[in-house]
């Protein structure tokens, strides 16, 4: 290939012209021969989008992806690059990558027409054959399409009319390259109208020029759904000409979205070393978004990004960490507390409707955080509501009557490792039922759980939970309902 720098040359190696989308298939038809995955790291979409993409692929069409925010969108187009020959001839100095036997533009024609078969040729990188443009109010016509360069036509003392004026935008500088438009409804419609006839024929209308340049371009194209979106919307017109639209999803499993988060979450290697998780807390993180995907006070329509477990993943690690060197640690291990140091994670990343802004954001982050205590609670310990109803004995009696007897705990997010057991030790009946239920596990998992068992209680109204500044107070219910009653009456 390094050896090729003519036409000549290129013509003697038996090289033929390809289109993006021929190579495209080509690629994709020996990569599933070859049983290998084009998208690695897109989870969760074996069975639903990535077989509707390949599809749309072999069929060489131009494709949206539409979906919620937070979908794999703009990363299953960029992982498209992997389906490009690695290099592919192009005429130098070419500003829209003409190839060598196909050219295009007038400056190209005009060169092989001066120098012929010793015109020279480059080769160029499948890297460099991505462009991708977000999607804006201020897009306009000059900055996809082209337009006229005054500067171009008095450097070379030009008409107007002369085709060699013409500055070109950045679809045409993309020929034989994947194009991609992120958030396609954002785009002004007279300017999505300027993309009708480039996917249909080819044709491009620049300033009064109507020029015929049959463009090579693998479209891709990422959207909210409409319904959704309040910014604009994609014009009729322009959705018929795209060949196949793609619906995207979150991931069914709270599995998948485990394996999403590993996978995304930047934790630093010494935080690992250094911080003891537990699986408990990885399905934690991914029900608090599977409870805000649920919730009411949520708006679904704008949906619950993947970038929520994997920003809140990061500072749960954080949060330890932080304690960690406050206290001159070594090593510690995450606690159930951490999780309310992720709430800057939650809210930044939901949308609320009417009902969730009277809330506020803080209250509607807290409790989700809860409901997926709950929800997990109940499917490691025996369940306190069914519990009273049955007539079994209570496991959670030993627990709540020490409570009741007047004692009380802080569980400081802040507090040493010492601190930490000291306090989890204190309640009877804790360090038992934790035995009883999940059986041998280590000293870390054990405090753990005991902590679970408390945030749990006071999830089902069996203990009474306070927050503090830097962490949590568990006292009984009854004494806590008194107090609440004598603060209002004092305010009264």
């Amino acid at each position: 290939m390094n050896s090729i720098k003519t036409i000549a040359q290129l013509k003697a190696s038996g090289y033929k012209p390809k289109s993006v989308k021929q190579e495209m298939r080509d690629n994709l038809i020996a990569f599933l021969k070859g049983g290998k995955n084009p998208f690695e790291g897109i989870q969760g979409y074996d069975e639903t989008v990535l077989p509707q993409l390949q599809t749309a692929i072999l069929s060489q069409h131009n494709i949206i992806l539409l979906g919620l925010r937070g979908q794999a969108k703009t990363r299953i187009a960029r992982l498209m690059l992997n389906l490009l020959d690695e290099y592919i001839p192009v005429v130098e100095g070419s500003e829209i990558n003409d190839d060598p036997l196909e050219p295009l533009s007038r400056f190209a024609i005009d060169l092989i027409a001066e120098k012929g078969d010793e015109t020279p040729v480059i080769w160029m990188h499948r890297d460099d054959r991505y462009t991708e443009k977000l999607a804006t109010p201020d897009v306009s016509v000059a900055d996809l399409i082209g337009d006229v360069d005054p500067i171009k036509a008095a450097t070379l003392k030009l008409h107007y009319n002369d085709e060699r004026v013409i500055h070109f935008g950045l679809i045409p500088r993309s020929h034989r390259c994947i194009f991609v438009i992120n958030e396609l409804p954002d785009l002004q419609a007279r300017i999505q109208v300027s993309l009708f006839n480039i996917l249909q024929e080819g044709d491009m209308q620049i300033r009064g020029f109507k020029l015929r340049l049959p463009l090579d371009v693998q479209f891709v194209f990422t959207a909210n759904p409409e319904d959704y979106t309040n910014r604009g919307s994609i014009v009729t017109p322009l959705k018929d000409r795209i060949d196949s639209q793609i619906l995207t999803h979150y991931p069914k499993t709270l599995e998948i979205s485990k394996t999403i988060t590993q996978q995304e979450a930047a934790i630093k290697p010494e935080q690992r070393a250094a911080i003891t998780s537990n699986e408990l807390l990885n399905n934690l993180i991914e029900q608090i978004a599977m409870e805000a995907r649920q919730s009411e006070l949520v708006d679904q329509k704008s949906g619950v990004s993947a970038r929520l477990t994997i920003s809140a993943m990061e500072n749960l690690y954080s949060a330890a960490e932080r304690r960690m060197l406050l206290n001159g640690e070594s090593n510690t291990h995450l606690r159930i507390a951490d999780l309310f140091a992720v709430l800057p994670s939650i809210t930044g990343k939901v949308e609320l409707v009417y009902e969730g802004e009277l809330e506020g954001a803080n209250n509607v982050a807290q409790n989700l955080i809860g409901k997926a205590i709950r929800t997990l609670f109940s499917e490691q310990f025996a369940n306190p509501e069914k519990v009273k109803k049955s007539k079994k004995p209570n496991p959670y009696a030993e627990i709540i009557n020490w409570f009741n007897d007047g004692e009380m705990i802080s569980i400081l997010s802040t507090g040493s490792n010492k601190i930490y057991e000291t306090e989890l030790l204190k309640v009877k009946g804790l360090k038992e039922i934790v035995k009883t239920t999940l059986g041998k596990c280590s000293k870390a998992d054990e405090l753990l759980m005991m902590e679970f068992v408390l945030h749990g209680l006071s999830e089902f109204s069996q203990l009474s939970k306070h927050q503090l500044n830097s962490g949590f107070e568990f006292k009984d219910l009854m004494s806590s309902m008194f107090n609440m009653n004598a603060s209002r009456a004092e305010e009264e």
